[in-house]
């Protein structure tokens, strides 16, 4: 038998892999303009970070995903699919998102070959009338895995913000232990965005920093890259 704690701590274990180490999303243009530069200064960018895309882009679509398979209203979950792709002003971003989506949601077919709705959305991309993100992809596995909705957010919005502290501990770099303590100094963060999102309209999602999409736009032109997006 399954167990979905166990099942959902693999979802989110940095070692999954669902192609996230390959993407700081912006961040590694502040990194090498020297904006970000020590633990300091990262913590301040992912506050920032937090408050803005991961809340109203990631971690919205997580929680609209979840409520539209828990009403059965599936063809609003095709739209939300689009609709992430079309926020992604960021080609980078874009293209990052679909590949991590596509990523999670083949490796967790094979992984979950009982999850119906999770093997149509495979089929969907397979096909191109789909894009792929891994807010959908997740809240697909821990919808089926019984996992509650407010659960299910606060462990997706955990599983991107690890992986970009993971990646700063490359790129700045910043020291294993330094990236613990951020760990814990999101929790929090993380749960401050839970009760955001829960309150937030389907209208705010894509609200984020201006100065965040424009890094991600100008990180393809850097010299040096460490990170696809």
């Amino acid at each position: 038998m399954i167990n979905k704690l166990l099942s959902l701590l693999q979802l989110c274990d940095s070692n999954f892999p669902s192609g996230a180490f390959s993407h700081s999303f912006g961040l590694e243009t502040y990194i090498y303009e020297q904006g970000i530069h020590n633990t300091i200064t990262f913590q301040a960018a992912l506050h920032t970070y937090m408050d803005t895309q991961v809340t109203y882009t990631d971690g919205l679509a997580c929680r609209l995903a979840y409520e539209y398979v828990k009403e059965g209203n599936i063809e609003k979950l095709w739209e939300l699919d689009a609709m992430l792709s079309a926020l992604a002003l960021a080609r980078e971003t874009r293209e990052g998102n679909r590949r991590i989506g596509e990523r999670l949601v083949k490796l967790c077919s094979v992984l979950y070959s009982e999850f119906v709705l999770l093997a149509e959305y495979e089929q969907r991309i397979r096909r191109k009338e789909a894009y792929g993100h891994p807010a959908i992809a997740f809240a697909l596995v821990a919808y089926d895995l019984e996992i509650n909705q407010r659960e299910t957010i606060a462990a997706y919005i955990y599983s991107v913000v690890q992986s970009l502290i993971q990646n700063a501990v490359r790129a700045v770099p910043l020291g294993q232990t330094d990236g613990q303590k951020l760990l814990l100094f999101v929790q929090p963060l993380i749960q401050q965005a839970v009760q955001k999102i829960e309150k937030a309209d389907a209208e705010e999602l894509g609200m984020t920093s201006p100065g965040l999409e424009i890094a991600q736009m100008r990180h393809e032109h850097l010299p040096v890259r460490l990170f696809m997006s």
